[in-house]
């Protein structure tokens, strides 16, 4: 379906639109190249054709409309629609088309077992080959030639049509040729005598009277490759379980609550603002704000997280968690694709759609390989005839060269590999943008992190006041200082704004105007007329503040001022503590070869002490957002494949100038706009585990491209020197495909970090972060 403009933070051009087509009749990578090739030639559109999913996401101009696409992708040889909205009253989804071609493959694949099992057993076992038998397997064959292979030769007839050969060019080309052959021995060559015998072995040989029938081959082709082609596509659904299932938390009915009254409407009339039910055992329509209630949320399908969270009044909802606690009224404050499992499977949907560079490399490899497999199968029929071998010899080794030869494996090494390991990514609470990001994290070797909000936990709180003697006071100070953080996302700021309403909670915090955030700095604005401003501390400091700042924060604290009218009027003294997993995540990158960086806003001493706790040698204190895209750069320069880890505004810079962004899920959504990869639990453990899973990704990748173009070259050569059987061409074609698939299958039971190591890495004692 056409998802509209981009956002910023994914396009760079705004008149451009994403659109995403259901390609039909496409088998092998020869397919997947000449529908790019042919969308590629409009002016301005790319297009990502996946095989294993059968669809085609293309950035076009905006003036392009879809049909356009549809036309285009229509002649090149193929189908083309839009995909129907999952609700879309009388249309098919693409599970419900999924689940009605696979019941045609099903049956089609039956008819073609009880057809072609007869003529095999006969043609291979000589003892029970009865008088006439050779007609009986000719009445069987003639059906799976013309019907069970009915869509081989629908597909290369179009693509004869459309001036280019497939996968199925070269299997419809074998079967027709030895039926054809088949008919001439039966008719012409003496292999209809009632009393014929025909011997079979696993090499092809030629007899020394009448012309051998080859029907055990004519019905072995479509049947093996049939057989592959079902059992293939049963493990291609397997690889996108995990997108499914992401599609299968979202809740279709909704009970909206007005007054005391209820009603159940459609999730897609919900609106922002409206407060609605979610009862135990329920799941939330979308994401929200608990209003009444309290329960705990069980939100491992979504974001991995194993331990149910609690959740009372003001506490977030995510849609699609599981409610397994109390009733909760919980107010609406997204809706549709801005919901966060609405971002999450649009972020694994436009994973699967990419490529990696191999993948590249083989889509036009396929582009030219069918045409040099017809070439060389013409060639190989001419020279044995022209050695003088005999007829039906010359033939069985060019039908060899057709059927072994398809490049179906070519086109799979990629997309199923990557469909697995992205869905297991997203089951674990890791979302990839892409092969590219697979890509980079496969090779990393350097980390900038940030600290607060990263490395601790951001769960601050302020631990003491200092206010100077004869100003507005502490409790003034600080209520001001609250009105202007307020339009703040930085954890240090909520700690003010959550210090405030818990010392004075019966006055409301005033208004703030002209709201101004600082980055690296800290926030202005202006609050009952008075400019105020929370910074962190200079050289300027009042003499009682200097010394407050020496004695309290001496590394374990993170102090800010608050200034009235540039006047100093207070410090304060706000705590953090290190996450649970950080120690563990230090360690395990180091273990991999990854060197972490400390790179932060906040004072030295803070830094330091964080960083000595964690065992991070290099440290950049007072770091802006300028000052840490500049360390990148320098890391770069030095030769270093560098991830930026960030979850804040003053983060966004330096995600995106880094050779992979690295946002955490708590963090914001600028920050995860530009980062490539998002750790969706707020967990930095799960860095190491996405590297892991990476470099288990592209490893499967690699086996699986060498596997497939390792393949032909161990079996086109027997075929061509006539010592390879047709029939066994076909299964060993089809096999090669169900191993790439199986291969790539391993990714979805993939597990992070085994307990034995973790229990080997001491976590130390939460404690202030210093």
């Amino acid at each position: 379906m056409a998802t509209g403009p981009r956002t910023a933070a994914a396009a760079q051009d705004a008149a451009e639109v994403v659109t995403d087509l259901l390609v039909g009749g496409m088998t092998c990578g020869a397919c997947v190249r000449r529908v790019e090739t042919k969308l590629g030639r409009l002016a301005g559109v790319t297009a990502a054709v996946n095989l294993a999913t059968g669809r085609a996401r293309v950035r076009h101009p905006s003036a392009l409309r879809p049909e356009d696409l549809i036309a285009t992708v229509e002649r090149a040889g193929y189908t083309a629609a839009l995909p129907a909205p999952p609700t879309a009253p009388g249309r098919e989804n693409a599970e419900d088309t999924a689940a009605r071609e696979s019941r045609r493959a099903r049956d089609r694949l039956s008819v073609t077992v009880l057809l072609a099992v007869p003529v095999l057993v006969l043609s291979m076992v000589p003892a029970l080959q009865f008088r006439n038998w050779q007609w009986l397997c000719f009445v069987l064959a003639a059906p799976v030639v013309a019907w069970s292979a009915r869509p081989f030769h629908v597909r290369a007839a179009r693509g004869l049509r459309h001036a280019t050969a497939t996968m199925d060019t070269l299997v419809s080309l074998g079967v027709l040729a030895s039926f054809a052959w088949s008919c001439y021995a039966l008719f012409l060559g003496g292999a209809g005598e009632p009393g014929m015998r025909m011997p079979f072995s696993l090499l092809p040989s030629a007899s020394g009277g009448e012309a051998p029938v080859y029907l055990e081959v004519a019905v072995g082709v479509p049947l093996f490759v049939l057989v592959g082609r079902y059992l293939e596509a049963r493990a291609r659904r397997g690889t996108g379980a995990a997108l499914r299932a992401l599609a299968t938390l979202a809740v279709k009915e909704v009970s909206v609550r007005e007054g005391t009254r209820e009603r159940r409407v459609p999730v897609a009339e919900l609106r922002l603002g409206q407060v609605f039910v979610v009862r135990p055992g329920e799941r939330p329509a979308t994401d929200g704000v608990v209003e009444e209630g309290s329960s705990a949320l069980d939100l491992s399908l979504v974001t991995g997280e194993s331990e149910p969270v609690e959740v009372g009044p003001g506490a977030p909802v995510t849609g699609g968690a599981v409610n397994v606690g109390g009733l909760l009224l919980v107010r609406a404050t997204a809706v549709g694709a801005d919901t966060r499992l609405a971002r999450i499977t649009a972020l694994v949907t436009e994973a699967q759609a990419g490529k990696a560079r191999a993948q590249r490399l083989a889509d036009r490899v396929a582009g030219i390989f069918v045409p040099v497999v017809l070439v060389l199968a013409v060639t190989v029929l001419g020279f044995w005839l022209g050695a003088g071998a005999e007829p039906q010899a010359a033939l069985t080794a060019c039908v060899a060269v057709l059927v072994v030869a398809c490049p179906c494996a070519l086109g799979l090494a990629t997309p199923t590999a990557l469909m697995a390991a992205t869905g297991r990514g997203a089951q674990l609470g890791v979302l990839v943008s892409g092969p590219r990001a697979l890509e980079g994290l496969r090779h990393l070797d350097a980390v900038v992190l940030d600290k607060t909000g990263t490395l601790t936990s951001g769960h601050m709180s302020v631990a003491g006041v200092t206010a100077v003697p004869g100003g507005v006071g502490e409790g003034t100070a600080v209520r001001l200082a609250a009105a202007v953080e307020q339009g703040s996302e930085h954890p240090l700021g909520r700690a003010v704004v959550a210090y405030a309403r818990r010392t004075a909670p019966a006055r409301e915090l005033p208004a703030v105007a002209g709201f101004e955030a600082l980055p690296g700095r800290g926030v202005r604005g202006r609050v009952e007329g008075r400019t105020v401003e929370v910074l962190a501390p200079d050289d300027t400091l009042p003499e009682v503040l200097a010394e407050a700042l020496t004695a309290g924060a001496g590394g374990a604290r993170t102090p800010v001022v608050v200034r009235v009218d540039g006047r100093a009027e207070a410090l304060l003294l706000i705590g953090d503590t290190l996450r649970p997993g950080s120690y563990r995540a230090v360690e395990r990158l180091r273990q991999l070869g990854v060197r972490s960086v400390l790179a932060t806003g906040d004072r030295e001493e803070p830094a330091r002490a964080v960083a000595g706790e964690l065992r991070i040698e290099e440290v950049h204190a007072r770091c802006s957002p300028e000052d840490k895209a500049a360390l990148v750069e320098e890391l770069r320069a030095r030769g270093h494949r560098v991830a930026v880890v960030g979850d804040g505004v003053n983060d966004a810079a330096a995600l995106a100038g880094a050779d992979l962004g690295i946002a955490m899920g708590t963090g914001t959504d600028v920050a995860i706009g530009a980062a490539d990869v998002t750790l969706v639990r707020g967990d930095i453990e799960a860095l190491a585990d996405a590297v892991r899973l990476a470099r288990a990704t592209l490893g499967t990748v690699r086996a699986n491209l060498l596997w497939a173009f390792g393949y032909n070259l161990v079996t086109v050569p027997p075929a061509m020197a006539g010592l390879l059987n047709p029939m066994f061409a076909a299964a060993a074609m089809s096999l090669s495909s169900l191993l790439v698939v199986g291969n790539s299958l391993r990714l979805r039971a993939w597990q992070p970090s085994p307990a034995a190591r973790r229990r080997t890495v001491p976590a130390p004692r939460a404690r202030a972060a210093r």
